[in-house]
C-alpha cells in the first residue's frame, strides 16, 4: 500500500503526495514539484529536543546506557555535523522528555533543550526484553 499524505503549502494550495512503500522519507529540502514559475519545496518543522553534550567517554557511556532504559529514540552527531560543529563535540539529540531533564540536571550532564529541524525523522523504535 502506499503512503499518502495531505499537505497544504504557504500559499494555500492542497497538495496529495503518494510515496511508494520503499521512498525513503522526505527531508529538509526536498523538491517534490516544480514548474516554471512554480516549485514546492518540503519545509520540516522543528522538533523540542535535548541537545546532549557530555565532556568524557565515561559520562557519554553512562548517559547512554541510563537513557537507553526508556527507549526514547536518540540520533548522534559527531564534530564533523552541524550540530556538533555547533556544540563543540560529540551530541546525543532525543526529544524532549521531562523525565529525561530531571536526570540530566540531576546528574551534571550538559545539555541544551533547543527547537532544531532533524533531517531524519524520529522512529519509536519497537522493542522486547
Amino acid at each position: 500500500a502506499n503512503r499518502i499524505q495531505r499537505l497544504t503549502t504557504d500559499h494555500g494550495r492542497e497538495l496529495g503526495i503518494r510515496l511508494p512503500k520503499e521512498s525513503p522519507d522526505l527531508r529538509n529540502g526536498d523538491v517534490l514539484f516544480e514548474e516554471p514559475g512554480n516549485i514546492v519545496v518540503v519545509e520540516i518543522e522543528s522538533v523540542d529536543v535535548l541537545v546532549i553534550v557530555p565532556r568524557t567517554i565515561g559520562e557519554a557511556l553512562f548517559a547512554a546506557h541510563s537513557l537507553g532504559n526508556r527507549h526514547l529514540p536518540a540520533q548522534f552527531f559527531d564534530l564533523h555535523s552541524d550540530i556538533g560543529n555547533r556544540y563543540g563535540g560529540d551530541a546525543m539529540v532525543c526529544q524532549y522528555d521531562h523525565t529525561v531533564q530531571s536526570f540530566l540536571d540531576q546528574h551534571g550532564v550538559p545539555y541544551e533543550r533547543a527547537q532544531r529541524v532533524m533531517e531524519t525523522p524520529f522512529r519509536h523504535a519497537e522493542h522486547t526484553h
